[in-house]
């Protein structure tokens, strides 16, 4: 089937029981054995719920994985990927990523004695340089949050594996429908489900995929032990949004395509981020591995204060620190998803209070492209 089918029939839609349509929600925690000394195929809903697994399920089978994992949020996901590691492990992150991410990293992987270098991994050699006895992981974005810096995957895959390494790809900007890091040798995808596949701003969840049994295994342990399961309601609203993700992104990669060209061509910004414009460092890379641009730009006005103008003047944009949603959201992420880096390291990456991302939604091209100008033009 083509990818748009796929998300709809992915094997795990509707209730065999009744024959509705779409899956239940099993609001239910406790499962009654059919005896004491016979457990059925459910028990407990921390340890599995049917519309979990329908959704777990629907994600492994969309990025070309086996295991599928859902979280109660996309931090929770990431920190259960982290926390297959322990004392002692070294592991390599990319230097321009999430600010939640960054802080889980720089801040709390340190006290369970992981030891984390952060690198650019737009460059094999700099990952090569930090490649120790002791490393285990290499954790990746790409496109990177939010400077839009592309890795290549199957580049770093095969570096990773000749070092014996697990890698981790976050693939929440581009999704499952654009790009599917296994099919390049990546281990781990991992996605913050509350962005483009949630879609409606209402949901909080994580998810996490692999093909590989023995990573699955230590994934359920985690999963399990930990506590932050997707709850039943949760999961069915997700799995709902996935189906409606096909014509949502198309038409925001399409509205943002337009408008990232539009806003390179303005005077007043210095700078545009966007994978698919012309002049953008990794575009060929990135083409080589995803299937489209995505709907997430970021460009630089000449000063802080002329961009905090312009986000206050905006009308359709919410100021918000999420993304992937039907409405566009516009953020400070120097302020906002990233304050929690060092100001030493935002300076590094030229995380300024001068960067503005925007997350496209579902309006119409010509309403936000009016609502763009007249905010830059009182900016």
């Amino acid at each position: 089937m083509e990818k748009g089918t796929r998300l709809i029939h992915t094997g795990s839609e509707g209730d065999p029981h009744t024959g509705a349509v779409s899956t239940p929600i099993y609001q239910n925690v406790v499962f009654a054995r059919p005896d004491l000394y016979t457990a059925g195929q459910w028990e407990y809903s921390r340890l599995g719920n049917p519309t979990r697994n329908a959704l777990e399920k629907s994600i492994a089978t969309l990025e070309g994985g086996r295991y599928g994992f859902a979280f109660a949020s996309g931090m929770a996901a990431i920190a259960a990927a982290f926390l297959q590691f322990g004392s002692g492990d070294h592991v390599i992150v990319s230097r321009d990523v999430y600010g939640g991410t960054f802080g889980l990293a720089h801040r709390l992987l340190p006290r369970f004695g992981i030891q984390v270098d952060f690198v650019d991994t737009t460059d094999p050699d700099s990952i090569l340089d930090k490649i120790g006895t002791k490393t285990r992981a290499l954790f990746i974005e790409t496109p990177s949050n939010p400077l839009m810096k592309i890795t290549d995957l199957q580049a770093v895959a095969a570096l990773a594996k000749e070092y014996g390494l697990i890698t981790m790809a976050d693939n929440t900007f581009m999704t499952p429908y654009l790009q599917r890091p296994l099919e390049t040798g990546i281990d781990i995808v991992i996605h913050s489900a509350t962005k483009y596949l949630g879609g409606h701003s209402d949901c909080l969840a994580g998810l996490v995929v692999t093909d590989n049994p023995d990573l699955a295994r230590e994934l359920s342990l985690l999963q399990v032990m930990l506590g932050a399961v997707l709850g039943p309601q949760d999961s069915w609203i997700i799995s709902r949004g996935i189906k409606t993700l096909k014509v949502r992104i198309e038409q925001q990669q399409q509205t943002a395509s337009r408008l990232a060209q539009w806003l390179s061509d303005r005077p007043e910004i210095s700078d545009v981020y966007y994978p698919g414009l012309p002049g953008h460092v990794g575009r060929e890379v990135h083409f080589g591995q995803a299937d489209g641009a995505g709907a997430m730009i970021s460009f630089r006005l000449s000063d802080a204060e002329k961009a905090r103008r312009f986000i206050d003047r905006l009308r359709l944009p919410v100021i918000g620190s999420s993304l992937g949603a039907v409405e566009s959201i516009v953020s400070l992420p120097a302020l906002m998803s990233h304050s929690s880096l060092p100001e030493e390291m935002r300076r590094e990456l030229t995380l300024d209070h001068q960067l503005v991302r925007l997350s496209v939604g579902l309006e119409d091209y010509s309403d936000m492209q009016a609502d763009l100008e007249q905010a830059l033009a009182h900016s």
